[in-house]
């Protein structure tokens, strides 16, 4: 029988029409909860930053967490397990700016992604340990081990080649591997790896728990050693100059504020990287002083000397930068007024 009733005068849907209007309706539900549920939903204009976990991003969640409910700009943090994932983010404009490892930045300058360079995270934060039941003096004490650095373009490969170079570590005797930093502590502890160079708090994470040793802390190798920056897509640059004055001005702001304000700015990183306070807080005060927060400027000269060392050690052909490093921002910011962690996005006058 068809589906018009003529006796009643009503119209009935045939039962395979009913099924795809319910499952229409449940797939506009979940994608509406999803939306919900996974944005930040505001009327302010949004700035989306990717970042790792780590003490030299640490302006990163500040940022976040300033601007929720403040400022004329949203400055919305999006936590990243990889620096390769982040790396496409960027490139496909699905993140505007990321906290990302030096090096990569003169990857994908060289491959036409459009990047520029416009601050330096906090310096002297990266670290060397080693099982601590392995009998270890000295880097060449290594030589057969299995080391792990986050990427291969990462200050900490370069860094590790540099330690091999001096302690005559060569050929198979050298045994790097890439991992995610995330995953650099349990893989130590279960034995999968011997040593690993990585940002903190990812190696402090076993020397706290007695699981490691350090061998040398990053500034120990290599003075003023840069583990991450801000790249910023060029055309974001180019259409929203002043938000880029902000963010830059406000991840100058927030590393000052951080540096004389470490208990609470470790309890709100802990919130965003999912680690306990009180390593956060370790981390940021063991050795005193160790970590550099207000040397931040983007100098070309320093990236230049990446880009040789890359080359040097056969990780790229070319070292040039021509054009990658923007300083103007970070050169202009004002760091007047820094009181409270709402104080960042003030801009002074």
């Amino acid at each position: 029988m068809h589906s018009d009733d003529v006796s009643t005068g009503r119209f009935t849907l045939p039962v395979a029409w009913r099924i795809a209007l319910i499952a229409v309706g449940w797939l506009v539900l979940i994608s509406w909860l999803h939306y919900s549920l996974n944005f930040d939903h505001h009327e302010r204009p949004v700035l989306r930053m990717g970042y790792m976990p780590v003490i030299t991003n640490l302006a990163c969640p500040l940022l976040d967490y300033a601007s929720k409910d403040t400022g004329d700009l949203r400055f919305e943090a999006l936590k990243f397990s990889s620096f390769s994932e982040m790396a496409e983010a960027l490139r496909n404009n699905e993140i505007q700016a990321a906290f990302i490892i030096a090096p990569l930045s003169i990857v994908l300058h060289q491959q036409g992604a459009g990047v520029r360079i416009v601050y330096i995270g906090n310096r002297h934060e990266s670290t060397l340990v080693y099982r601590k039941d392995l009998d270890v003096k000295s880097f060449r004490d290594l030589a057969g081990k299995t080391i792990a650095v986050p990427l291969r373009f990462s200050g900490h490969n370069l860094a590790t080649r540099q330690l091999a170079e001096k302690y005559g570590v060569t050929g198979q005797d050298l045994q790097i591997v890439e991992m995610n930093p995330p995953d650099m502590a349990s893989a130590l502890a279960a034995g999968v790896l011997d040593a690993y160079f990585v940002g903190e708090p990812f190696a402090a994470k076993t020397v706290h728990a007695g699981q490691s040793k350090v061998l040398h802390y990053v500034e120990q190798v290599w003075p003023q050693f840069i583990c991450n920056l801000l790249l910023v897509n060029k055309s974001t640059i180019d259409k929203h100059p002043d938000r880029v004055r902000q963010l830059v001005q406000g991840s100058a702001r927030a590393s000052l504020w951080a540096r004389d304000h470490i208990p609470e700015a470790a309890k709100i990183a802990a919130q965003y990287w999912n680690q306990p306070v009180e390593l956060v807080e370790w981390t940021l005060t063991n050795p005193p002083n160790r970590v550099l927060f207000d040397r931040y400027l983007p100098k070309e000269d320093e990236v230049q000397y990446l880009a040789d060392e890359m080359v040097r050690f056969g990780l790229i052909k070319s070292n040039d930068i021509s054009g990658l490093v923007d300083d103007r921002f970070a050169k202009n910011a004002n760091l007047k007024g820094i009181t409270d962690v709402e104080s960042i996005l003030k801009s002074p006058q």
